[in-house]
């Protein structure tokens, strides 16, 4: 249960903003908890994820459970990922960049066939699938300073002082993972059924600081409940089916159920008026949304074949409620988010033993056009919309080429992710009680509060690139 109770600013939904926690956790409930992520073997990284209506691959399973029941040979496969992560961020004219590099054995897994061999049974295979996906979670993002942005300290005695804002650094570590157990079956090589179970982990470390300038002095501040660490566990199943309506056309369906995580928290709190801090924890109870995934399939010869994918949200997400924070959290979500939807198209060309193979994938941002004050370049204020505040649409662009030795087969992928977002920031005001949501500087018990975010244009770029080695048996 919530061990400590948050408050949030009790403002039109518009204007919704954490009054005691960072932003961050509508961020990480979307852009963590929440994400349908492209993630899985070179091929299907390489057909940005469409492979609902085909098959055939393990990690098709996270898209339609059913895939399994396509095999008709086992497999175990090993994926090597090298990502690339780039921010670059946009305040005033001035722009910052940071890149992050990973290289991880990104998935693993394998599918064992098992061939029923009664000729007269519709029921041709039973095959059992497992799957381990992991996937680096590291964002780095650095804004420019602006000196005309000042904001007031609250002292306990005497008179505030104006700071310069100098610039702000967010940054996020950690790794979130996938073990999935399924079933497949194949009915007389035209019905193919499938079922699910997902279990998922997380972790992360979060920082937020930002420079600020008093007189000859600069001093750097950390956001009010930062440093923070959260691990994460959930649990989710899907359901699937696909149906080989002709030799040419295939259709599939997919459910999948909210994840349920349990996040467990430790986080520091700042007193300036002691001038110290202590570490506290909570977990929190989250359901993400519910999804529905609708593929077809054109498969006019052995040489090629041609997928699309719809994948609809249908729930949104959702906290139990221990007090306050959870209870206005969910009135922001039912308010604000609107279940996004994604599309995704894949093909593969067969020459041979070579394969060749391209995808595509879009997905719709996940909030309506908000509402908020913050600072113009002047260093001004003003209530202002935003499209994509917090993240923004996804474009996807997958490429990949491959060989098959018969027993033992080799893929490479590149994969490029795109997405431009509006990163608010700095925002922090008093609460009812004794603390704020504001930044401390450590030591000194300098607080610095702001009824007004600084938003920064950030361009996301990922470039990765996957080599899968599988053997078929």
């Amino acid at each position: 249960m919530l061990k400590k109770t948050f408050l949030l600013l009790s403002v039109p939904i518009s204007l919704v903003y954490l009054k005691a926690q960072d932003v961050s956790v509508i961020t990480n409930t979307i852009d963590v908890y929440s994400k349908n992520s492209i993630n899985g073997t070179a091929k299907y990284n390489s057909m940005a994820g469409s492979m609902g209506a085909l098959g055939g691959d393990i990690s098709s399973a996270s898209v339609n459970p059913a895939g399994i029941g396509v095999f008709i040979t086992s497999d175990v496969n090993l994926t090597l990922g090298i990502n690339n992560n780039k921010n670059t961020s946009t305040l005033a004219g001035n722009s910052r960049s940071y890149k992050i590099n990973n290289t991880d054995l990104n998935n693993s897994g394998g599918v064992l066939t098992i061939n029923l061999g009664d000729t007269a049974s519709k029921w041709k295979f039973v095959n059992i699938g497992v799957n381990y996906n992991t996937q680096s979670i590291d964002n780095y993002v650095e804004s420019a300073g602006n000196s005309n942005i000042q904001l007031s300290s609250n002292p306990i005695t005497g008179s505030p002082a104006n700071y310069s804002y100098l610039g702000h650094a967010y940054n996020r570590t950690g790794d979130i993972s996938k073990t999935n157990f399924t079933v497949g079956a194949n009915y007389d090589n035209r019905l193919y059924f499938g079922v699910g179970l997902n279990f998922h982990n997380s972790y992360l470390d979060q920082d937020d600081k930002a420079a600020f300038q008093n007189g000859n002095v600069v001093s750097t501040f950390d956001k009010q409940y930062t440093r923070f660490s959260e691990h994460s566990n959930g649990f989710s199943a899907n359901v699937g089916v696909i149906a080989k309506v002709s030799n040419q056309f295939r259709l599939g369906a997919a459910i999948e159920t909210p994840t349920w995580w349990n996040l467990d928290r430790v986080y520091n709190q700042y007193y300036k008026e002691d001038n110290y801090f202590d570490t506290f924890s909570e977990d929190r109870n989250l359901s993400t949304p519910m999804k529905a995934t609708l593929s077809a399939a054109f498969v006019p010869s052995k040489n090629f074949a041609l997928n699309v994918d719809f994948i609809q949200g249908i729930t949104k997400p959702k906290y139990k409620e221990y007090g306050g924070a959870e209870q206005e959290l969910n009135d922001f979500f039912s308010d604000s988010y609107k279940n996004s939807s994604e599309v995704r198209v894949g093909a593969e060309y067969r020459i041979a033993a070579f394969r060749l193979r391209g995808g595509y994938a879009y997905q719709g941002n996940s909030f309506d056009n908000m509402s908020i004050s913050s600072f113009n370049d002047n260093g001004s204020t003003a209530n202002q919309s935003y499209s994509n505040l917090f993240v923004g649409k996804r474009n996807v662009i997958g490429a990949g080429i491959g060989y098959d030795f018969q027993a033992f087969y080799i893929d490479a992928s590149y994969q490029n992710i795109s997405s431009t977002y509006s990163n608010p920031f700095l925002f922090g005001v008093a609460t009812s009680d004794y603390s704020t949501s504001g930044y401390y500087s450590d030591p000194g018990g300098t607080e610095l509060l702001s009824s007004s975010s600084a938003v920064s244009k950030v361009k996301n770029k990922r470039d990765n690139f996957f080599i899968t080695l599988g053997w078929k048996f």
